[in-house]
């Protein structure tokens, strides 16, 4: 068979998980401060409405308080908005949602 006729898929290499947070900027602090019914973590920042600034505020947040690189993490969804989808590379959804009750638990 020649290379041309072969058939094959790409995929895209990365695994992880992917948390829907909503933003509320202009907090008095910083924190996680629940679970909506939704699933939808509810996050206070210090931040300003910049989307931009805010967005590198919560990557450096999330990558704090849960303990994981920020190269790790990437806005996928939501960069111009208070409603963000932040992916975890390398990180299963069960480790990242016990992580998050934690820090809910904290307060």
């Amino acid at each position: 068979m020649d290379m041309d006729d072969r058939e094959f898929r790409l995929h895209d290499g990365k695994k992880g998980a992917a948390l829907a947070i909503r933003i509320t900027p202009r907090a008095k602090q910083n924190k996680v401060v629940e679970i909506l019914s939704d699933g939808t973590v509810k996050v206070h920042l210090k931040a300003g409405p910049s989307d931009l600034m805010t967005n590198d505020f919560l990557l450096d947040f999330l990558s704090k308080e849960l303990k994981v690189s920020k190269s790790r993490l990437e806005i996928v969804g939501g960069k111009t908005g208070r409603d963000k989808l932040v992916s975890f590379l390398d990180m299963k959804a069960e480790d990242l949602h016990k992580k998050i009750l934690e820090l809910v638990k904290e307060d």
